[in-house]
């Protein structure tokens, strides 16, 4: 089998979440014995200082046989967090409050290297 059927016969279904900087596949994939499996892949993209970047990527295979504790688990969690720290995610409200600090009192002046 070329590597093209292969890989055709191994995707079968896929999705993707974009959230900032990380992006999230979910896809099936499916086995040598035509089972099915999925994989979740977290790709997170990292800029270097001369404008360069490269990506970061982290994969987790979940068997049908883990599905059903997998999710109880992943729900348990996600709950408890909600549950606890609310839906509003608190590095924002703190670049939020950051921004107004220095946008209020604060002032900067502006500073040209001949003034050294």
């Amino acid at each position: 089998m070329r590597d093209n059927e292969m890989l055709e016969k191994e995707e079968i279904f896929s999705k993707v979440l974009r959230a900032g900087r990380r992006t999230y596949f979910f896809d099936v994939r499916s086995t040598k014995a035509d089972d099915y499996y999925v994989t979740i892949t977290e790709s997170k993209k990292f800029t270097e200082e001369d404008g360069s970047f490269h990506f970061k990527k982290h994969k987790i295979y979940l068997y049908k046989e883990d599905f059903t504790a997998f999710k109880e688990i992943l729900n348990e969690m996600t709950d408890y967090v909600l549950d606890q720290k609310g839906e509003e995610v608190i590095s924002e409200r703190h670049q939020k409050d950051f921004k107004k600090e220095l946008t209020g009192a604060s002032s900067f002046t502006n500073v040209e290297f001949d003034d050294f």
